[in-house]
């Protein structure tokens, strides 16, 4: 029930003596090729290059132990901040080199790149961020600093998050806790949950406003010192995916916001509601008694993995078994779900705060999905397997397909509906949601300096109204709960890329729910070995898609209406 991590080090004491055998070799790496990389002749310069993947794996294995140790309790601050400060220092010697590649006349990076066919996609990639890479010593400035900037910040949001605690009836609850309450079948403790969440939230706003501000001022210093034009211009160029494409999926998504507006409004009939409130969103829509101890949850995910794969059972039995996950919530452990991926010489790392609620279930359904995809990705190498956000959330809406369509087939009607209606809102909640918080980080980030919280919250309030229209009424405190989304803070602009992997893989499970692809489960299970070996648009060529043309986010769309025809005709 909790993470063994001895895969990665047996105890702090062998992580240390590591760390300083590491630090070791990395200085004699600077040492033989910093400023000699347009020295090498190809075959010097790839296995310089294997030297310097395996170095920066292990920096990620170092990481990755402090990172987990952190998360687990947020109360270990200065442990992770130890460790951060170290593997910072080390990360700075290896800076050299992929800036020095980008300094190499074309001629000798093109004779490089064809002598690497295994890193020939990493390196050309490399090439792009010329153009916003500065000289090593400002790159260095940056790196050192860095853990004193944005991460600083990151990491103060974490604690702040973690050590609220909210005081419903005579409990004192987790973040994690008074959320699930959102799911309650009864509506007084719903709207009394919503309150006392809001309640909370009110007391730190000064403190969460400012912690945001810093993020979208560094983030705006960022991109005006490497020339970027726009705030985010980075993320797609980390996603390896065209402005374009992120616009015409934002087009897409708005223009069929209606679907929500539909599906809320046969809620509120099916409940019987004069008027459907925020903290009516996740009310269960009959008392279905669908909730899944975490045996029960376990069962069905196996089941439903090896039905599709025997090989995505096998890595699931293996998580289970041997200590990749931490399942439940526990004093100063971080919210929400994650898998962390740091070496390959271990295995992914999955945290949970599983409530048994029967959200829970497809939360673990996604989280193994991501570690199914990581494992997958190691096969090819260190650097190739950071897959880009675009794909990285691809596995993850797959698999909780495939245990929704496994429960689903086991149920009632009455059941039928209510899962098919979590489905839908769960879809709502990783499409349209998303695209509500790209459009409300992009009005954000365009705003010059800082921005008031009076500011914040009207922009908040403009975007959620988009995707319920007048299907749901959203109370005045709601205004306050862009506060509480990790992701504004971790990773600006990450969000659209849950919308563009769900509507990804709702064109994926109708193609292989229909049988008309008969290598599905071979191409797919490529698909996700390829890591980030190969460009996304290349990647779902594989099926036979174009991620650049309009017309293919609206295959996933009307999958999605097809959903919602099926729950109102029930």
């Amino acid at each position: 029930m909790t993470w063994d991590l001895k895969a990665l080090f047996k105890d702090n004491k062998t992580l240390d003596c590591f760390l300083i055998n590491l630090k070791s070799e990395i200085l004699a790496f600077n040492t033989k090729f910093n400023t000699n990389l347009s020295k090498l002749s190809k075959d010097e310069f790839i296995k310089a290059f294997s030297e310097y993947e395996r170095l920066t794996s292990c920096i990620s294995k170092v990481m990755t132990y402090a990172f987990l140790v952190f998360a687990k309790d947020t109360k270990n601050g200065a442990f992770y901040a130890k460790y951060d400060e170290e593997c910072t220092k080390a990360q700075e010697k290896l800076l050299f080199f992929e800036i020095e590649f980008n300094e190499l006349d074309e001629k000798t990076q093109e004779i490089f790149i064809n002598a690497s066919p295994k890193y020939a996609y990493y390196l050309s990639n490399l090439k792009k961020h010329k153009a916003h890479q500065l000289s090593l010593k400002e790159e260095q400035v940056l790196l050192r600093t860095s853990n004193t900037g944005a991460q600083a910040f990151s990491r103060l949001f974490d604690e702040t998050m973690s050590n609220m605690k909210f005081k419903f009836k005579n409990e004192l609850l987790s973040e994690e806790e008074i959320l699930s309450k959102f799911h309650s079948a009864n509506r007084d403790e719903r709207k009394l949950a919503s309150k006392v969440f809001s309640n909370e939230l009110k007391k730190h706003q000064h403190l969460l406003g400012y912690i945001y501000n810093m993020i979208k001022t560094d983030l705006a210093t960022s991109c005006e010192l490497r020339n970027f034009s726009s705030p985010e211009s980075s993320r797609h160029l980390d996603n390896q995916i065209s402005q374009k494409s992120v616009d015409a999926l934002i087009k897409a998504t708005e223009n069929s916001f209606e679907i929500s507006a539909e599906y809320y409004e046969k809620k509120r009939e099916i409940l019987g509601f004069k008027n459907l409130y925020d903290y009516d969103r996740y009310a269960p829509l009959s008392n279905d008694g669908l909730k899944y101890e975490y045996k029960q949850a376990k069962d069905i995910v196996l089941k439903a993995f090896n039905n599709f794969s025997p090989e995505f059972g096998e890595i699931a039995k293996q998580a289970f078994n041997n200590g990749w996950i931490d399942v439940y919530p526990s004093d100063g452990k971080r919210g929400g779900a994650f898998s962390h991926s740091g070496s390959a010489d271990a295995h992914p790392y999955v945290l949970l705060n599983y409530t048994n609620e029967s959200r829970d279930l497809f939360t673990l359904a996604h989280e193994l999905g991501h570690a199914i995809h990581q494992y997958l990705s190691y096969s090819v190498g260190y650097l190739n397997s950071d897959t880009p956000l675009t794909t990285a959330e691809t596995a993850s809406v797959f698999c909780e397909m495939l245990v929704f369509d496994y429960v689903v087939s086991k149920v009632n009607d009455e059941q039928k509906q209510a899962l098919l209606g979590r489905k839908l809102e769960d879809i709502f909640a990783t499409l349209f949601r998303q695209i509500n918080f790209t459009t409300f980080e992009r009005k954000v980030h365009d705003k010059k300096g800082e921005i008031s919280l009076d500011e914040l919250n009207q922009i908040w309030l403009n975007e959620s109204k988009k995707m319920f229209g007048k299907s749901v009424i959203l109370n005045d405190y709601y205004k306050i709960w862009w506060s509480y989304i990790p992701h504004f803070i971790h990773l600006p602009f990450y969000c659209y890329a849950y919308s563009y992997a769900q509507l990804l893989v709702l064109a994926l499970f109708g193609l292989y729910k229909s049988k008309k692809c008969e290598n599905f489960v071979e191409i797919y299970t490529k698909f996700l070995s390829s890591g980030g070996s190969r460009s996304p648009k290349d990647l779902v060529a594989m099926f036979g898609f174009d991620v650049d043309d309009e017309k293919f986010w609206l295959i996933g769309l009307e999958q999605v209406r097809l959903l919602l025809k099926e729950f109102k005709e029930l």
